[in-house]
């Protein structure tokens, strides 16, 4: 009797351990294996991106940094130039660097998220557990967040598609409509500008319905001259020509002004005046301390060759009566009168 307990109790130990092993080598087996495979498939996913971004980003700054650049005193060398000066600078691999970065580090997080939604729901199906109840209340939620989240979801879609798409970046003075300044910071919600007061603007990248750049690319400086009515066309447009492409061949201005200065010719004609328009090629964000500098030689180009950029006539009062004299010249007009404003 005691034998044959003995025996049953062997039995019984042996079917107990067969079972636990049957047990372990099913579920929890099946979930561990579908656990670890998911970590290595994220570790894959998330080492090839940042491998793909990390190849954009460099590109080709090696061999870059090791070049000279073009001799800009070679008239055919003029686009050759334009691209060194643009495309190649460290700032626009800076951007290239910024740009893939932030893409990265998006797909990065969205493989993860992805994973681990495909890995848990997998696991609790393993378990048992009816999927289709937690699936159901998860669309419902999501409508829900959807729509109380959806101008945050907006700020981060159109942050996004911002840094992607290279429509700004740090150090770029940019107008985006109700503020205007320089980058700071490129979130993917918030933009900051500083504008030229000093004033900080946070900007919800959202609410951009349209980004000036003016940092991209190339600029232009855009002079406007008035000169007398009188004047000879041809001998002031050839002055203010050779006016600029004196600026252009210094060594401080050589690699600014991209392009030779033209002359466009006329720019507006009244009874006063002539407006010719005079515009300079720059490297971005260089247009306004170009057209300050050309302002000044312009003056005292203008100045030596005797021609005076006219004034507005304006009405004055004298003595009750009204007299439209030429203002600025200081011959006719009592210093007690007060201009009332140009005459038609």
């Amino acid at each position: 009797m005691d034998q044959k307990a003995a025996e049953q109790a062997v039995q019984n130990a042996g079917d107990a351990a067969n079972g636990i092993w049957q047990f372990l080598l099913d579920k929890p087996l099946k979930i561990a294996i579908i656990i670890v495979a998911g970590i290595i498939l994220n570790v894959i996913l998330r080492l090839i991106i940042r491998r793909v971004m990390n190849h954009i980003a460099e590109g080709d700054a090696a061999k870059l940094d090791n070049e000279v650049g073009p001799d800009e005193s070679e008239p055919h060398q003029a686009e050759e130039t334009k691209r060194w000066l643009i495309q190649d600078s460290p700032i626009a691999r800076a951007r290239r660097a910024q740009r893939a970065k932030t893409v990265g580090s998006v797909l990065r997080s969205v493989s993860t998220i992805v994973i681990t939604a495909i890995v848990a729901l997998t696991v609790l199906s393993e378990l048992g557990i009816n999927m289709a109840p937690i699936i159901a209340s998860a669309g419902v939620v999501g409508v829900a967040l959807g729509f109380g989240a959806q101008a945050l979801v907006k700020d981060y879609l159109s942050g996004i598609f911002m840094v992607a798409e290279d429509q700004y970046g740090i150090g770029d003075y940019v107008d985006l409509g109700d503020a205007s300044g320089e980058v700071e910071n490129v979130g993917l919600r918030v933009t900051q500008l500083r504008d030229l007061d000093g004033t900080l603007w946070h900007v919800r990248n959202g609410e951009v319905l349209r980004v000036g750049n003016f940092s991209q690319g190339w600029a232009r400086s855009v002079l406007d001259i008035p000169v007398p009515y009188n004047s000879d066309i041809s001998e002031v447009s050839d002055l203010l020509l050779q006016t600029a492409k004196a600026m252009r061949k210094e060594r401080q201005w050589r690699r600014l002004i991209l392009d030779e200065p033209e002359v466009w010719g006329i720019q507006a004609l009244t009874g006063e005046s002539i407006t010719i328009r005079l515009v300079l090629r720059t490297k971005p964000l260089e247009q306004w301390g170009i057209a300050r500098e050309m302002r000044a030689r312009l003056k005292t180009q203008l100045d030596n060759a005797g021609i005076v950029i006219p004034l507005m006539n304006q009405t004055v009062i004298k003595n009750g009566r009204t007299a439209a004299v030429a203002g600025g010249d200081g011959e006719n007009e009592d210093p007690g009168d007060a201009p009332l404003g140009p005459t038609s």
